[in-house]
């Protein structure tokens, strides 16, 4: 046998001959005389092996005699009479019954461009050159062409199908459908076995070489023009997704969603001349197209009826096809009804992209093998959530896809977590579209624990929030949010507006891996997704800007990766009719109304310090968006600290009086260094038991280096330890207190650095 390249070389040359030939003289004709150990055309190999005249019969009703009996580069997977006696059987045809368009389906359906080996075929003609064990699939000569099509609404035309995935349409491009094929090189590269094989064809064994529900039981006959291949079956042209699911009313549901919500159908007038052309008729043609949502950014992973797969390689169908789980409409429908219609009156009422999302959870971009479902991936970045024996009720190797149809529905994470409470309630316009700007691919996770406290349209326009997009002005950033202090009318919007809400969202995701607020009947502290602190008791809720309006809690959802809380208000960063947050220098003063109150004795000294600002209550070194943790000694500690000499004081007994004002330097930078030193520096600690270790405080060395303290912290307790090993605890029914993005916390002593 003839090596590889040299059947190329000389089906090459063969072509350049056919080209010359009328131009040439006998002498010349004897120069390119055709070597003698070339094989005849493949109509004539397949003529003298005697074994397949079934299928020459075929071929002469398609009328390819000509073509398969001349020059050309073609690779033929060829059935020979038994197959053809099979398949008659079968079907319940004849050849003699046969007419010339069923005829020429076959042929084109198994006649592939180019002619390749058995071992070329596992190969990718890949731009930069081949590569192997990477290929499946080959264009063949068939193709729909012009076909009746009928729109969701009923009316009727000439259509034919998109030729790119992204609804594009290329004049010239026939949309030609390919045949999958099955080899050992390909499956042992893909870590595949003859079990990814028998799964669609449990009924054919495979032989290390199978052409669909076939076995090639003699590979590689060379012909002058090509290559073939003998097959023990018939292979039939297979339908694109399109055109299956289309004749198939257990799977109406989930057609009718795309035929209604993404598809579309452009007039094309190259096109309609062409058809004009070929049947003389005046019919106007139209290209069906998956593009109907595109401009809200939402449109199918792929189109069901492009043959050519992305096409960002000229030959990237050969390696790859599309894969679709579609499921039956006896589960499709309950599904539908129970969950997207929870709030909604009709899927008509819904914002179409919901049905996109839907539609896309069941469209894979790349081929799903029956053994990879749980490593294949849709476009939302979800596996296929299916078990390949108890799920699929149907499979088939299609033109341009895997195809399973299911007893369920791809639980996908956009209908199943917590974000789903507000995707799917129209109440929480507001929320979702903050949530989809930071957060939505977080809490879509199904692995992790989410709580969400919701938020509708109508608690944001109570606190004096709004979202209308006809006030977006194109120079004005983020215009279309806006704030209207309660019982004012003057509208302030635009980028701070929306960090803002975008705080207010982010402190009302709570990362909870253990379910800590499962029950929010009891009490504690948790942080939230952007570090702020919240805070239960009884059913009620506080965060820095609610503390003391705190939030009742009406009812719950459970989702699949957490649970949502509807309550009665916004968990605020700032308090009512307002959009700043109060200081933590007025949280403080607040926490000590009097002198003897158990804040009263630092604050005293913080007040009339060199670091505090009355008229603002502003903090030196405390800046807005920072997080700091604030450890205030009570009233007995403070006097410790005085009576140690650690504050300013006078007396000459063991007890001695604070001195809050003091008039002198040194006295000043002792109070100074104090109250830094027990403040933590960018950090906000609870005692949720999460974070412990040394941290930084705000007081400087000599070097300019923080002074740090220690912090052991446990759920429900926390202590310190100061650079002199000194132990101080935290008091925990008077401290995690709340302020802005700090906590603010009462200790048993005083902290004292080197």
């Amino acid at each position: 046998m003839m090596h590889r390249y040299s059947i190329r070389y000389w089906l090459v040359l063969s072509v350049l001959i056919s080209t010359f030939l009328g131009s040439c003289t006998k002498e010349e004709l004897d120069i390119y005389k055709r070597p003698e150990t070339l094989e005849p055309p493949i109509y004539q190999v397949l003529s003298k092996r005697g074994n397949f005249k079934t299928l020459l019969g075929v071929i002469d009703k398609s009328g390819y005699q000509r073509t398969l009996s001349s020059a050309g580069y073609w690779t033929f997977f060829a059935p020979n009479d038994d197959a053809f006696n099979k398949y008659f059987t079968a079907s319940g045809q004849s050849l003699n019954a046969m007419d010339s368009t069923k005829a020429r389906e076959i042929v084109q359906g198994l006649l592939v461009f180019n002619a390749f080996d058995k071992n070329r075929l596992a190969d990718y003609q890949a731009p930069t050159g081949w590569q192997d064990s990477r290929a499946f699939r080959r264009k063949t000569a068939y193709y729909t062409g012009f076909y009746d099509e009928k729109s969701i609404d009923g009316n009727s035309f000439k259509s034919v199908a998109t030729n790119r995935q992204n609804g594009n349409y290329i004049v010239g491009d026939n949309n030609n459908k390919h045949i999958s094929y099955f080899t050992d090189e390909y499956l042992s590269a893909r870590g595949l076995t003859a079990a990814d094989y028998n799964y669609f064809y449990p009924n054919v064994s495979y032989s290390g070489f199978n052409v669909m529900n076939s076995k090639v039981v003699n590979a590689d006959i060379f012909a002058e023009n090509g290559m073939i291949h003998e097959i023990d079956d018939v292979p039939t042209v297979q339908p694109s997704i399109d055109e299956y699911i289309r004749n198939k009313p257990e799977y109406s549901v989930f057609r009718n969603l795309i035929e209604k919500y993404a598809t579309t159908f452009g007039l094309n007038d190259a096109m309609t001349i062409k058809y004009a052309n070929l049947t003389g008729k005046g019919d106007k043609v139209y290209v069906k197209n998956y593009n109907k949502q595109a401009s809200s950014g939402k449109f199918l992973t792929f189109s069901p009826n492009c043959e050519n797969f992305l096409k960002n390689a000229e030959n990237d169908a050969q390696l790859d096809m599309w894969s679709i789980f579609v499921p039956t409409n006896d589960v499709l429908t309950p599904y539908i009804n129970k969950v997207l219609l929870e709030n909604y009156s009709s899927l008509d009422a819904m914002p179409p992209g919901i049905i996109i999302d839907l539609i896309n959870a069941h469209l894979f971009p790349s081929t799903v093998w029956p053994t990879k479902f749980q490593n294949s991936f849709n476009a939302l970045g979800e596996e296929a959530r299916f078990n390949a024996n108890a799920n699929v009720v149907e499979k088939k190797i299609l033109s341009n896809a895997m195809f399973y149809g299911t007893n369920k529905v791809q639980e996908s994470n956009l209908f199943s977590s917590v974000y789903s409470k507000s995707y799917l309630d129209p109440k929480y316009s507001m929320m979702t579209r903050i949530l989809d700007m930071d957060w939505k691919n977080t809490i879509l996770n199904p692995s992790v624990n989410y709580v969400l406290f919701m938020i509708s349209d109508d608690l944001f326009n109570a606190a004096g929030y709004d979202y209308d997009i006809s006030k977006s002005v194109s120079n004005v950033a983020n215009s279309e949010w806006g704030y209207t202090a309660p019982g004012t009318t003057t509208r302030t919007s635009g980028t701070s507006i929306l960090a803002n809400l975008q705080r207010i969202v982010a402190t009302s995701v709570i990362y909870t891996p253990n379910k800590e607020l499962d029950n929010l009947s009891g009490s504690g502290v948790i942080d939230a997704i952007n570090g702020e602190y919240i805070r239960f008791d009884g059913n009620k809720v506080y965060s820095t800007g609610t503390k003391t309006a705190p939030l009742t809690v009406l009812s719950s959802k459970t989702a699949a990766n957490g649970k949502v809380y509807y309550t009665t208000g916004v968990l605020n960063f700032a308090p009512a009719n307002t959009i700043i947050a109060d200081p933590i220098g007025k949280d403080l003063a607040n926490l000590a109304p009097t002198l003897t109150s158990d804040f009263g004795y630092f604050f005293e000294y913080l007040k009339n310090s060199t670091v505090y600002t009355a008229a603002t209550n502003a903090i030196a070194n405390v800046s807005e968006g920072s997080f700091y943790t604030l450890f205030i000694p009570n009233n007995a500690a403070i006097q410790a600290a005085v009576n140690d000499g650690v504050l300013p004081g006078i007396g000459t007994g063991a007890t001695k009086t604070p001195v809050y004002n003091p008039t002198s330097l040194l006295d000043k930078k002792k109070v100074e260094d104090f109250i830094n030193y027990h403040i933590l520096n960018k950090k906000a600690v609870a005692t949720d038991g999460k974070e412990s270790g040394a941290m930084e405080t705000l007081l400087k060395d000599a070097n300019g280096d923080a002074v740090n303290i220690t912090v052991l912290n446990s759920k429900g307790a926390m202590s310190l330890s100061d650079a002199k090993l000194r132990k101080a605890t935290v008091i925990v029914n008077k401290s995690n207190n709340l302020s802005n993005r700090a906590v603010i916390h009462l200790i048993d002593n005083y902290l004292k650095s080197n």
